[in-house]
């Protein structure tokens, strides 16, 4: 059972990431990381130490898209606003149910990598990078010779692993496979002795719905901001 410290951390979910267990996936100053490029376009500030924001800038290719978690911060002039995601944030806090009839989950690695990012960008654009995996287990299902349904782990924090990436082919949704994915790792991570989290658009009402089912509950909103570095 986590105390409250530990779910407090998931107020600041990249930057406690990326100063603990996620650290040697880190670049940049004692206050101010992002996630090496390639890994993951996301960046986080310490508390306390918003106003050096700014410092982010070195650390960006001119034109670069990147996210921010949580409280904007003031910003510098080179970085513009492209949209606010306000997402609900939801911890597994109640059993799972019991599935029946689970399809092979085959985890994914390297030599997948090509077939991982094709997948999750064709359904959820922007948000994976190639070597995103790397930050955790990846499962999939195939079905006629193809990868078509995936789910993963993103964020790491002591304790606690964000769920990712659950997407599904167009073609191949309806067949609950999501769902046994989401099993499958959750099943994973608590044999692990990780709490399951994730983030999902408050607007999708569905996948919400999904979420909850399989055990998980609302904790907060919290908004993922989309910005540029029009810095040339």
């Amino acid at each position: 059972m986590l105390d409250n410290n530990q779910i407090a951390k998931l107020d600041q979910p990249a930057w406690n990431a990326l100063t603990s267990v996620q650290q040697n996936f880190a670049t940049g100053t004692a206050h101010v990381k992002r996630y090496r490029r390639g890994i993951l376009p996301f960046a986080a500030c310490e508390p306390g130490h918003e106003k050096e924001i700014g410092s982010l800038t070195t650390m960006l290719a001119p034109g670069e898209i990147f996210y921010l978690i949580g409280e904007l911060p003031p910003l510098p002039s080179s970085f513009t606003v492209l949209k606010e995601l306000p997402c609900a944030q939801m911890v597994l806090q109640k059993p799972l149910p019991d599935l029946k009839n689970v399809l092979p989950l085959q985890p994914l690695t390297a030599d997948h990598k090509d077939e991982i990012y094709d997948l999750i960008n064709s359904v959820q654009p922007g948000y994976y990078e190639p070597d995103t995996y790397q930050l955790g287990l990846y499962l999939g299902i195939r079905q006629d010779r193809k990868l078509v349904a995936i789910a993963g782990t993103r964020m790491r924090l002591d304790g606690l692993t964000e769920l990712s990436a659950i997407c599904t082919d167009p073609e191949y949704t309806g067949r609950k496979y999501a769902q046994q994915l989401i099993w499958g790792l959750c099943k994973y991570n608590l044999a692990a002795g990780l709490t399951p989290f994730l983030h999902v658009i408050e607007t999708n009402e569905r996948a919400i719905g999904l979420y909850e089912y399989m055990g998980f509950v609302r904790r907060r909103t919290i908004s993922f901001w989309q910005l540029q570095n029009r810095k040339t």
